[in-house]
């Protein structure tokens, strides 16, 4: 039985109130053709994507940009750092702390108006004031279109890999898209949602029926798996990249790319195993060229302090879901890594 609690207001009045400036429409398009030249090969740089497992608070997380982007011009000759900016916190059992799109504030209840105005207010600042657009996660294809012209870079999670719409919408993103290995860690059914987010659709979406020319720079992610048993199973090692490049190649999907995250189950959910992970990768690439046309970037989790704390914590730059490497801990992978390439 559903229940009205308030009316939200359409990403359309959304904008209007929140608007993308031509300064910033301008910043975008250049970093959205920079990621996609990574992903089709044409620049040989990798893809950073970096940040906390949520963005929970926009004062930590603005701070957090603002010391990322010193860094992102320090290895740009060899990274591309795209902040990771999730503003919605998928829950295996349903309950607890949502992210910003439900919870703006962690300490108060569900305020689902007054999220989608401080995500995209977030969202917001951190390009015009760091001069970085992020990515997301599209936990929800029907709330996509309120960060829609903001974002370079698109995520679809474990959990949303097998399901027809999140591969649907994909199809007609105008951004590369990542879409994961489902929890079981299928690589042929990725490679399903990779090929159904390539190919032109048509379908209902929100309030119309609409077409998709398919999305070209829709690509893999690696998370690593669980089993029956709850253990986690890693998927970043040397034998599991190159069985993926042979499956791209049977698939004849466009920009084959895969982009390694460093946490979740490949790290048995310890976030600092993540620059040990992140070094075996970068060993890997200089010993085979198939990993190294392969593996785009990375994916890591990292905030201002190390670790995690409840959604009732009062750290700053804290993680209130999954642990993250800290500030100092990141700063130094990131320029170990630009080294090594």
């Amino acid at each position: 039985m559903f229940q009205a609690v308030s009316k939200i207001l359409s990403p359309q009045e959304v904008k209007e109130k929140l608007p993308l400036s031509a300064a910033m429409q301008t910043v975008k398009a250049e970093r959205d053709a920079a990621v996609k030249a990574i992903l089709s090969g044409a620049d040989s740089r990798k893809l950073f994507i970096v940040g906390p497992c949520s963005a929970d608070n926009e004062t930590a997380v603005l701070d957090y940009v603002g010391r990322l982007a010193g860094i992102a011009e320090q290895v740009k000759d060899k990274l591309l750092i795209v902040p990771r900016i999730y503003t919605n916190k998928p829950r295996t059992r349903g309950e607890g702390y949502k992210g910003m799109f439900h919870n703006p504030n962690p300490h108060k209840g569900t305020d689902i108006q007054a999220g989608i105005l401080a995500i995209r207010h977030m969202h917001l600042r951190v390009l015009s004031e760091s001069g970085l657009s992020a990515a997301d996660e599209m936990l929800y294809p029907d709330n996509f279109p309120y960060l829609e012209d903001v974002l370079s870079y698109v995520a679809v999670g474990a959990r949303s890999s097998e399901n027809q719409q999140h591969r649907l919408v994909a199809s007609g993103i105008d951004v590369p898209v990542g879409i994961k290995n489902p929890m079981f860690g299928s690589l042929a059914v990725m490679l399903n949602s990779i090929y159904a987010a390539q190919i032109a659709n048509e379908f209902k979406y929100n309030d119309h029926q609409v077409k998709t020319t398919g999305n070209p720079f829709a690509h893999a992610v690696l998370r690593g798996s669980v089993d029956v048993y709850g253990n986690n199973i890693p998927n970043y090692h040397y034998e599991d990249i190159i069985k993926l490049y042979d499956m791209y190649g049977k698939e004849g999907l466009k920009n084959p790319a895969v982009i390694i995250d460093t946490n979740h189950s490949n790290s048995n959910k310890n976030p600092f195993e993540q620059v040990r992970i992140v070094k075996e990768i970068l060993a890997n690439l200089r010993v085979c060229d198939k990993a190294n046309m392969l593996v785009k970037g990375f994916l890591t989790e990292s905030y201002i302090e190390d670790g995690n704390q409840s959604p009732d914590g009062e750290v700053y730059g804290k993680s209130i879901t999954d642990g993250c490497l800290g500030w100092a801990r990141t700063e130094r992978l990131l320029l170990d890594t630009a080294a090594a390439l």
